[in-house]
């Protein structure tokens, strides 16, 4: 996950060696990538009809009027379909839905009027199982199985609303047990949703709703061992990626959906691979770089953030997983770096977490990468970055690690550094309270001592060695030994 690079300077640094330094990191990445494939996004969604505005959930009182309301179903007549659609309406009040499961031939009834001939019935009957799909309570869900073969059959048919009522329905549903996805599965609710997504390309309402459902379904518990599989193996990727567009007519929530299942696949680690050859880091990025062209012109689309969150950790993610050189040729669009700085200068202050991310990002593909650094210092984006260190939050620790990284590439990048205004802005950083700001300012700043004479004396004229005396005499452990390294084997080289 957070590539946390160790900056290091040429002479050494005494009491901690770089292996010690390359273990920490490793742990540190294995915590954070936890972290992230724990925070998972279940939910479930409740589809309106036109009419919902004006409807509300009709009052039931007690569980005889639920039962006279499944009798007049069960009794058809030319009326069933509207008196499925009052059934259906009683249960947007969630109280019902165990009043009707324990009906005896309840769920039979409804899936009987879901595979009949009648298409209001059908339409009705499928509308009353997406109400009890979105059903708090845990035994209602596995009520709802026998009707699932339908389901998924209908996901080949041609109606599109009715196709992304069953898709929601069967998205709802994933959540409820492990028993109730194993039962998907094996009833192949992957393939179904590789067929839909393929056959209903064209209606980007069905697109989302697959990718609603995938994405509930890429958070069950086993994932990564039998679901994530599945899916790379069922083609759906690349539609998945087809996706990853801004369509001004539909908005972003086709892409948002779909943008999830691939950071869900990534973070499962089966293929990544695969998901490379697919073009998934380039894709996201190219998306990226298109979104943040919008955000920097002060142009943001209601919503956008939903997007840019998948999208930045997809990218994170696989530049992690991987040796920057192997990736570089899918990030040929240095764009992606001021991209990435628009937008944690643009949610700083509103969404500082999504500020966070993007510069997560911005640490991993500048961590080993000696031409990215280059285009930071060349697109003059080391100021942007500079502004941001008085902010917490763990924001200025992640650019100080990005600076780090740069600084790292050798004297020259160090000079531009400086001329870009670093040294001040260290000098500040080693005043904070906070312990990480001032050990990682302490190693940065040993790169940039150890890079030229010339930075050590301009250093000392703004102060900077009382400062590092101050950090000797008050603090203690690994800040006090690189203060006195610093003081001892950088400065004293310079006329003092």
């Amino acid at each position: 996950m957070w590539r946390l690079n160790t900056v290091r300077h040429k002479a050494g640094r005494k009491g901690c060696s770089l292996e010690e330094l390359k273990f920490k990191r490793r742990d540190h990445e294995k915590e954070l990538r936890q972290a992230r494939k724990d925070r998972q996004l279940v939910s479930k969604r409740l589809l309106l009809n036109e009419d919902d505005e004006v409807d509300s959930a009709m009052d039931i009182q007690s569980s005889d009027q639920v039962v006279e309301l499944f009798l007049k179903v069960l009794n058809g007549g030319e009326e069933r379909g509207d008196h499925l659609s009052t059934l259906r309406k009683a249960l947007r009040n969630p109280s019902t839905h165990l009043l009707l499961i324990k009906q005896e031939n309840s769920m039979h009834v409804l899936v009987g009027l879901l595979s009949g001939s009648n298409a209001q019935c059908r339409l009705e009957a499928v509308r009353c199982l997406h109400e009890l799909s979105h059903s708090p309570h845990p035994s209602v869900g596995p009520a709802c199985l026998p009707a699932t073969p339908y389901l998924l059959t209908y996901l080949s048919g041609q109606s599109a609303k009715f196709t992304e009522l069953c898709l929601y329905t069967l998205g709802n549903l994933c959540p409820d047990s492990d028993a109730i996805v194993e039962k998907l599965l094996a009833q192949g609710l992957i393939p179904a949703l590789a067929n839909c997504i393929q056959i209903q390309r064209s209606s980007l309402a069905v697109v989302e709703a697959v990718g609603f459902t995938l994405s509930q379904l890429l958070q069950a518990k086993h994932a990564a061992e039998k679901i994530s599989p599945l899916v790379l193996a069922s083609g759906l990727v690349p539609h998945l990626l087809s996706v990853l567009t801004v369509d001004p007519q539909f908005g972003l929530s086709p892409a948002i959906e779909c943008a999830w299942c691939l950071h869900y696949l990534i973070c499962s680690n089966v293929d990544n691979g695969a998901l490379l050859v697919q073009g998934t880091l380039s894709q996201c990025s190219a998306l990226l770089v298109t979104l943040g062209g919008a955000v920097a012109e002060g142009t943001k689309q209601e919503g956008i953030e939903l997007l840019i969150w998948p999208l930045l950790r997809c990218v994170g993610n696989l530049l992690s997983s991987r040796p920057l050189r192997e990736l570089e040729p899918q990030l040929r669009d240095a764009r992606l770096l001021a991209t990435l700085c628009a937008f944690t200068l643009a949610f700083l202050q509103t969404q500082p977490a999504l500020a966070r991310e993007s510069t997560w990002v911005l640490n991993n593909i500048t961590a080993d990468s000696s031409r990215f650094c280059s285009a930071l210092l060349f697109l003059n984006l080391v100021p942007s970055l500079i502004q941001m260190l008085p902010f917490s939050r763990d924001i200025n620790t992640m650019v100080l690690r990005i600076l780090g990284n740069v600084a790292h590439k050798g004297s020259e990048y160090c000079i531009q550094l400086v001329k870009a205004g670093l040294l001040p802005a260290l000098c500040a950083t080693l005043k904070m309270a906070d312990q990480e700001m001032v050990t990682l300012s302490l190693e940065v700043l040993l790169m940039l001592l150890s890079s030229s004479p010339q930075v050590a004396e301009e250093f000392v004229k703004q102060s900077g060695q009382s400062l590092l005396e101050a950090i000797q005499y008050n603090s203690e452990g690994e800040m006090r030994l690189r203060a006195t390294y610093l003081l001892e084997n950088n400065l004293t080289l310079t006329d003092l």
